[in-house]
């Protein structure tokens, strides 16, 4: 992932998810991440909705004080799918509008642990660090060791000559 960045993050887009897990560290973690955000006055970017993890994260991050902004698929505002976005909610029309926008509107980026979605998010805003297409700090909440098996595999690609160092 990207290294540390000398600016000032101002607008953090957390990548999450709709599932609150199974293991109760995993809403407890992203608690503290909302209220951390809060505290230093840090604005949350993020997918949209209320359910799972995203939702705890954007609960303690907006009642703690921060500008919160969803972006959502109108696929995905229609009926409950995803839940309700509290506070700004920008609708856009498709999910590559979705990563777009995100991207425009965050000065960095965190997954927290989730799915497919967050996978896709995550890989797909390191590969752009990776093609320099921007140098904004990208990072991973591995609560409970749960990214310690994808870290093995991009040490793997590394050893294998398939990924440098700078990208890991």
């Amino acid at each position: 992932m990207a290294g540390p960045s000398s600016h000032h993050i101002r607008n953090i887009c957390v990548f999450d998810g709709s599932s609150p897990g199974k293991e109760k560290k995993f809403l407890e973690s992203i608690n503290h991440l909302g209220q951390v955000l809060a505290e230093r006055k840090i604005h949350f970017v993020y997918g949209g909705g209320s359910f799972g993890l995203m939702g705890g994260v954007l609960i303690a991050a907006f009642f703690g004080g921060s500008q919160v902004l969803g972006v959502v698929p109108k696929a995905l505002a229609k009926g409950d799918i995803i839940g309700k976005t509290i506070g700004e909610e920008l609708q856009v029309y498709i999910m590559s509008d979705r990563m777009n926008t995100m991207f425009n509107h965050a000065d960095a980026f965190i997954a927290l642990p989730s799915g497919l979605g967050t996978l896709e998010e995550i890989f797909h805003i390191s590969s752009w660090a990776q093609l320099h297409i921007h140098h904004k700090p990208i990072g991973l909440l591995n609560v409970n060791g749960f990214y310690d098996n994808l870290l093995s595999f991009l040490d793997q690609a590394m050893e294998q000559q398939f990924l440098t160092s700078s990208a890991r």
